[in-house]
This record gives C-alpha cells, structure tokens and sequence, in this order.
C-alpha cells in the first residue's frame, strides 16, 4: 500500500528525499519515539534494507534532514549591498532557513517534545545546528576562527533557537513576529559577531 501510494505521487525525488519525506510524515503523525526505520522504509516504499543503505540509524535521517534545509539556505549567494552589515545578511540567511523548514512545522513541534527523552538524538540534533549556523555565519561573511568564532556560533545558535519558539506559533503570512524577535535577537549579539570591525573602529576612533 505504501509503495504504491509513493509510486503514484511520483516526483523525480532521489532515494533520500523520499526516505527524509516519509519520516518527517511519520514523526508528524506519531512523534519520533514511535518511528523506525522499518516504518520509513514502508512508508517511503522502500525496504529497510535500502533505507539503512542511505541512512544508518533514525538519528542519520534527522541529520540528513538537517543538511537538506541547509543546501535550500546556501542554495542561492548572499549578495552584499552598499551600506550593508553582516548581521543583515545573517538575517535573509536565517529567514530561508525557517522559510525551508515551515512545511515541517508538525513534524519539529514533535521532535522538540521527543528528542528530551533521546539523548543522542538530542546530542547530534545539536551538533547538526552548530554546523548549520557555521555555514551561515561564513555566508554571510562573519568569521568563525578561534575562540571569537566559538562564541560567535553558539550566540547565533542559541539565537535561532529562542526565535524558532515564536516561528513555531507564528501564523502570520510573512511571518513578521518571526523576523521581528530574530531582528532583536541579532541586534542584541552583534557585537560580538564581527570582533576584528570592532577593534578596526576602535583604533580609527583613537587615531
């Protein structure tokens, strides 16, 4: 039944997508807890032993998703305008992450009440976003090296996460309390996202 139901809707999706698709669909409906790989590989038409050759574990799907959501961010440059700060290229690349993730609002809302009672997938989830936020920070131009660069991407992360708590009740068509919160919470970390402009102004002040 479920071959047939992914045989019909058809769609060039490779393999993973289907497998990454149909446990998104599962976890919406049941939450993470309840789901297997012999579950994904019935409702993505699969057999397990094609799903396992893709994606190891559960947890492998999850970050599979996770790299999904950040080729559709980085899928188009950033490009600079005149005048313009980092932080605001941060933004447009944090707004296509929620904008990527909004047809799994379900499925994320069952992940964050699931995942305190899975440590490990919790762990990778975690070390997904971190790698994630790197990404974007590099995009958008903002150094990651050393230790400013540490707390640079755990700001942003911690950032993105306070936001996704207003993005995961925001029914707004152009989610203005979204970009609202995430506006504010850059504008709060900014100064600590670009250290080496901060000390560059600082020496030009003193000359």
């Amino acid at each position: 039944m479920a071959r047939n139901r992914r045989q019909r809707s058809g769609g060039g999706a490779g393999e993973a997508d289907r497998i990454i698709d149909a446990a998104l669909a599962l976890i919406a409906a049941q939450g993470w807890r309840n789901v297997s790989l012999a579950a994904v590989a019935e409702e993505a038409g699969l057999t397990v032993l094609q799903v396992y050759r893709i994606f190891p574990s559960r947890i492998a799907i999850l970050c599979g998703f996770s790299r999904r959501v950040d080729e559709a961010v980085l899928a188009a440059p950033v490009e600079a305008e005149p005048g313009e700060r980092p932080r605001d290229r941060l933004f447009d690349l944090m707004m296509r992450r929620f904008d990527a993730l909004g047809p799994h609002r379900a499925a994320l809302g069952a992940l964050r009440r699931d995942l305190l009672f899975d440590p490990p997938a919790a762990i990778a989830t975690g070390a997904a976003l971190l790698c994630s936020t790197r990404l974007m920070l590099e995009a958008a131009g903002i150094p990651c090296t050393g230790l400013g660069g540490i707390v640079a991407v755990k700001l942003v992360a911690a950032a993105y996460l306070f936001v996704a708590q207003t993005w995961s009740r925001d029914e707004s068509p152009d989610l203005a309390p979204t970009m609202a919160a995430l506006d504010r919470r850059l504008r709060g970390i900014e100064r600590f996202l670009m250290p080496h402009r901060r000390r560059e102004t600082r020496r030009e002040a003193e000359a």
